[in-house]
């Protein structure tokens, strides 16, 4: 991806995963994965904006019942995955989101871009500032 379809798409993740977790199941099959260059920074604040509402509206409304039910991935008939929809959320949604997160961050210091705190302080700040 370009740096641009990898911003977008990481601005993307958490609404997308909400959105196929309302289903009980979801065919991949069936999903356009292609990832669009932005045309803007404005269009991935705005992606990202929506997808942070849509995750959390879905979080708002899972109750207890609808997290611990089964959620299913397939290819076409051939199942793929099953697991508690809680499991779907922590694994794809937020460990899919920091891969993608890394990929930026390595993207960004091959540009010389300083990176900011992701967890503490990046090598790019001063801790004595």
């Amino acid at each position: 991806m370009t740096l641009g379809q990898l911003a977008l798409h990481t601005a993307s993740v958490p609404g997308g995963v909400a959105k196929i977790s309302q289903n009980d199941e979801f065919d991949a099959s069936q999903a356009q994965f292609g990832t669009a260059e932005p045309k803007g920074l404005g269009e991935i604040f705005a992606a990202h904006d929506e997808s942070i509402r849509a995750a959390e509206d879905c979080l708002k409304a899972m109750t207890q019942e609808k997290a611990t039910g089964m959620w299913t991935l397939k290819m076409g008939t051939k199942e793929v995955l099953s697991i508690p929809r809680a499991a779907l959320l922590r694994s794809i949604m937020l460990n899919h989101w920091y891969h993608h997160r890394g990929q930026l961050s390595v993207y960004l210091r091959l540009l010389d871009v300083p990176l900011p705190s992701i967890y503490g302080p990046s090598a790019d700040e001063n801790p004595f500032a």
